[in-house]
């Protein structure tokens, strides 16, 4: 039962047990004997223990027969779990590092470009190209 079927049945309870006291005495009786007569009627409940009987040990296992191929070589359990992660931090120094020779190398064509004197004598009075200097460094 959810929580709400639970405070369904506890409102239906406390509003029974409101009028209960008004009740005629011939009515409590009755219920009283309906209620004698249902717990007769009820079952007993008898406990079964329950067992469960696993021959293979691939039948306990998630993968089936691939439980049990990894089972047997403890150590390709735990490699295929460390193979995609020293995969991932490898990929991860890749990126790093190929972005930073690219800031390398668009900072050496900038400070080439000044060193050849290839600009203009106005670029460096532009405060602009002066942010741009200052930004990439």
């Amino acid at each position: 039962m959810n929580t709400d079927d639970l405070n369904f049945a506890y409102k239906v309870r406390h509003a029974l047990n409101e009028k209960l006291d008004e009740l005629p005495a011939s009515t409590t009786d009755r219920l009283a004997q309906a209620r004698k007569l249902a717990l007769a009627r009820k079952k007993a409940h008898v406990e079964t223990p329950l067992s469960v009987r696993v021959s293979k040990t691939e039948l306990a296992t998630a993968g089936g027969g691939i439980g049990g191929f990894f089972s047997q070589f403890s150590w390709l359990g735990k490699a295929s779990m460390a193979i995609p992660a020293l995969a991932l931090v490898i990929g991860m120094a890749g990126i790093y590092q190929y972005e930073q020779q690219e800031r390398i190398a668009d900072l050496a064509d900038i400070d080439a470009a000044v060193l050849a004197d290839e600009l203009p004598p106005t670029a460096y009075l532009d405060h602009g190209f002066n942010a741009y200097l200052s930004q990439s460094e």
